[in-house]
């Protein structure tokens, strides 16, 4: 069972699409139940996992959730990275958890996803010809690592 009513995926996955159009950029959600150790760690090992590193212009942004664990993290890759300001992830980590802190779990996601998306579109704005790279679809890492 997914964490996630069908009416919150639909609204994550909108607002991926939402913030994609306006940016070249790509930004994915993993969930996992739990995470044992550091969330960014984890991170950065879902991001390779899911071809994020692999971006033409180097610019994804992944959103990892361990619901159970109460962890989360949100990195870039180096394109993203060498343009937002030093604080930014943390920032946005904090707009995330003040959802987050009420039980709002689609909605962190969401702001998250905006503020990415508003970073992405102003250091990466979209372009003609601009593809849709990866998928915005939320991946639920441990049912994909039972696969």
């Amino acid at each position: 069972m997914s964490i996630f009513s069908d009416i919150e995926q639909d609204k994550i996955a909108k607002a991926i699409a939402d913030a994609e159009n306006a940016t070249s950029g790509e930004i994915r959600i993993a969930i996992d139940k739990h995470c044992e150790g550091n969330a960014y760690e984890k991170a950065i090992e879902y991001f390779t996992k899911l071809n994020m590193d692999k971006t033409a212009q180097r610019n994804g942004v992944l959103i990892y959730l361990a619901h159970a664990d109460h962890k989360f993290a949100i990195i870039g890759d180096s394109g993203i990275n060498r343009v937002v300001p030093d604080n930014f992830w943390e920032t946005t980590k904090v707009a995330m958890n003040a959802h987050f802190a009420n039980g709002n779990l689609a909605d962190g996601i969401v702001a998250g996803v905006a503020l990415a998306g508003e970073k992405l579109a102003l250091f990466f704005p979209y372009q003609a010809g601009d593809i849709n790279e990866l998928p915005n679809d939320i991946v639920y890492m441990d049912k994909l690592e039972n696969n």
